[in-house]
């Protein structure tokens, strides 16, 4: 008797854009999607999710649906249960969050450095922002984790702490670059650093190329996402770091800042994020180097 084992799904669904892709496809409104909304929530560019959805179309993944000058994507029915077998469960579909309860938490937590009011403010503040950008996954538990970065900002500007030295990245998109960069610090300052990110226009979640190129260095970006930029971030920092995002940062006394020019890896292979990894790499260790002394590096 000889096993038979079929491997197109599995060697298919390696890469992980294609999963991505395949996820955000099976979880749409609806259970399908264009390559237009998938190319925007990726950060990616049409022609590269194109040629993504023709592999997974040729290996029988994904079914093509012409409507008029439209075409929709969606799961072959046939694949749907191996991609759940390879992929996981879709999530199930969550009840409005317990806004009030987050609020009570973060106002617990901050007892006797802001207010409620202030904080309420804060998160539906944060909640819009990141609405307006496209996070709908976990929107909750990222708005309460933006808030309390930017509660923490505030609060250091408030106090003119000199302590910890802070360190915001900054890119277009938040996720890709800056991520990277954030990875890096992270992993090499610990506790040493206060490392933050955002993007003048951020993107709805971090490409999953950036987040394997990390992985093979060991390093996790946890529960990152991107986040906008705000003006507490840039007072809150001793660097600001930008790149590629323009004039979008807003420039205070005090800061010192430092501009990167690093090719944008949207829409590049793993081969070339790499490379752009490791040139981020090398700037982060002479940056902590003269943060906090060349001891780590």
């Amino acid at each position: 008797m000889h096993l038979v084992v079929e491997v197109p799904v599995l060697a298919v669904l390696a890469d992980p854009t294609r999963a991505r892709i395949v996820q955000l496809i099976r979880d749409a409104e609806g259970g399908r999607a264009m390559v237009s909304r998938l190319a925007e929530q990726l950060g990616l560019r049409q022609p590269t999710v194109s040629h993504h959805l023709a592999a997974l179309h040729a290996e029988g993944l994904v079914v093509r649906e012409p409507e008029g000058r439209r075409v929709w994507y969606s799961i072959n029915p046939d694949e749907a249960d191996r991609i759940t077998a390879l992929l996981g469960a879709p999530a199930l579909a969550a009840e409005e969050p317990d806004w009030e309860r987050v609020v009570d938490d973060l106002a617990a937590r901050y007892h006797g450095v802001f207010n409620r009011e202030t904080v309420a403010r804060t998160l539906a503040d944060s909640r819009d922002l990141l609405a307006a950008r496209g996070t709908t996954s976990l929107l909750a538990s990222r708005a309460a984790a933006f808030t309390a970065a930017r509660l923490d900002d505030l609060h250091r500007v408030e106090q003119a702490s000199t302590g910890t030295p802070t360190v915001l990245f900054v890119c277009v998109q938040n996720a890709g670059r800056s991520q990277l960069a954030a990875g890096v610090l992270r992993q090499l300052a610990g506790d040493k650093v206060i490392v933050r990110t955002a993007g003048s226009a951020p993107a709805a979640e971090v490409r999953s190329a950036i987040v394997t190129a990390l992985d093979e260095i060991g390093v996790t970006l946890g529960g990152e996402f991107p986040k906008p930029l705000t003006d507490d971030a840039v007072k809150a920092a001793d660097v600001v770091v930008t790149m590629g995002c323009g004039d979008a940062c807003p420039v205070y006394p005090g800061r010192r800042y430092l501009d990167w020019d690093l090719a944008d890896p949207v829409g590049q292979p793993l081969s070339v994020i790499r490379e752009i990894r490791d040139d981020i790499d090398s700037r982060v260790r002479t940056l902590l180097a003269e943060l906090i002394g060349p001891s780590v590096t």
